[in-house]
């Protein structure tokens, strides 16, 4: 049964802007466009930087590092969307933000 965890409060993730949050074992990066929160992986797969400290715009964040780009939506690489982060569903209940983990993690 997949795992409902409460990460951060609305007001710890300013719109435009993205944290690095603990989530079980994991390191995630949580981002918020206009209200809407999505989450991906913080560490990106070419080089381990912290994809919560890119630069988004819009819908894309771009690592600190060496400009790898990702729709933080569903965590692919916008230059070859065969590559992909992981990516998790995240809800919001009052001031409240959670992540979603599947069962297997």
């Amino acid at each position: 049964m997949p795992r409902r965890i409460a990460i951060a409060s609305v007001d710890d993730i300013p719109p435009g802007e993205g944290r690095a949050v603990e989530a079980d074992d994991r390191i995630v990066a949580v981002f918020n466009v206009d209200g809407q929160f999505y989450a991906i992986d913080d560490a990106c797969p070419h080089m381990g930087a912290s994809l919560a400290e890119g630069h988004l715009e819009g819908c894309v964040v771009t690592c600190p590092l060496h400009a790898w780009r990702f729709d933080i939506r569903d965590g692919s690489w916008c230059d070859n969307p065969r590559v992909k982060t992981d990516s998790w569903p995240i809800s919001v209940e009052g001031n409240e933000v959670y992540i979603t983990l599947p069962d297997d993690e």
